[in-house]
């Protein structure tokens, strides 16, 4: 599969790529499980580490050798991605189609990733009934993590400058479209359909043991006190970015790291470091005009 940077189009009112429409038939026709767990958030706003917390608290002592053999994006699988892959030191290149590999997938129950609009989400899944979590960061920490990450990912378009890129944010020109949108489609979801728990990035970086007793309590699990405590220092930052199996290092073809690291800092507040005074401004004016309608409250410090 050729990884050069594909190009933006409109795909039903939403921003989109190549990467993550080809075989729309399959996504939408996609069938889902009643214990399906699915995973959803705008792109880099905390799914991988979600993803891992969920995949230690389901099978972390059931099957611990996931831990070490199975990278995270083949235990908790992105139901739109099509692409290719190597595992850390093995020159196979492996085909990535999520709906393929769900189907496939051992586990019970399946974890399932999406960065989809709620409008776009197959029906399935809410004929199922299935459990959803979806996690939510700041739009200022949003844009810039966003901006690392298409700097070094040949999956997404060329991000160009950063000034540039931040007025694309704001306009919603962005692969998976709006960030408002997005956060805000999902947020009135969750009024209406009771199986959805919303989680905030800013929330578990304050306080990650709390933000998982809330999503054991609305998962049925009831981890023991030494388990929890595992998982806790598991998923520290500093601990993933140096975990192969989390740290997507597996993606030599697509991801160049020499640009960034995947998993980069995992802060609140780092926007403070790329908004000029005069892009703040611009960027709180036109944000309070987007959100005035909306409840969703975030924070931009902790």
């Amino acid at each position: 599969m050729d990884f050069s940077r594909p190009e933006l189009f409109d795909f039903q009112g939403i921003s989109m790529t190549k990467y993550h429409t080809d075989k729309w038939e399959k996504i939408q026709n996609f069938q889902a499980r009643p214990n399906d767990i699915i995973i959803a958030s705008y792109p880099k706003a905390g799914s991988t580490w979600l993803s891992y917390i969920l995949d230690l608290l389901y099978f972390g002592q059931s099957s611990p050798e996931r831990q070490t053999s199975i990278p995270i994006y083949r235990r908790a699988i992105n139901l739109e991605t099509n692409m290719s892959y190597s595992l850390p030191g093995s020159e196979t290149t492996h085909i990535f189609r999520g709906t393929e590999m769900l189907d496939k997938l051992p586990t019970s129950p399946r974890l399932i990733r999406t960065h989809l609009p709620v409008q776009l989400m197959p029906n399935s899944f809410w004929e199922q009934n299935c459990k959803v979590v979806y996690v939510a960061r700041n739009a200022k920490d949003s844009v810039v993590s966003y901006f690392h990450f298409q700097r070094m990912t040949l999956m997404f378009p060329e991000p160009e400058e950063w000034s540039r890129y931040l007025q694309r944010f704001m306009k919603g020109k962005m692969v998976f479209g709006s960030w408002y949108d997005h956060v805000n489609g999902w947020w009135k979801k969750k009024q209406s359909y009771s199986k959805l728990h919303f989680m905030f990035y800013e929330d578990m970086i304050e306080d990650i043991g709390r933000e998982m007793d809330k999503l054991c309590s609305f998962l049925g699990l009831s981890p023991s006190a030494e388990e929890k405590e595992r998982i806790i220092d598991s998923v520290q930052f500093d601990e993933m970015k140096t975990n192969d199996m989390v740290n997507f290092s597996g993606f030599v073809k697509q991801m160049n790291f020499k640009v960034s690291s995947f998993i980069r800092k995992g802060k609140v507040g780092d926007w403070k470091n790329h908004f000029t005074v005069a892009q703040n401004e611009e960027f709180d004016e036109d944000y309070g005009e987007k959100m005035k309608d909306s409840t969703l409250q975030f924070r931009t410090e902790v």
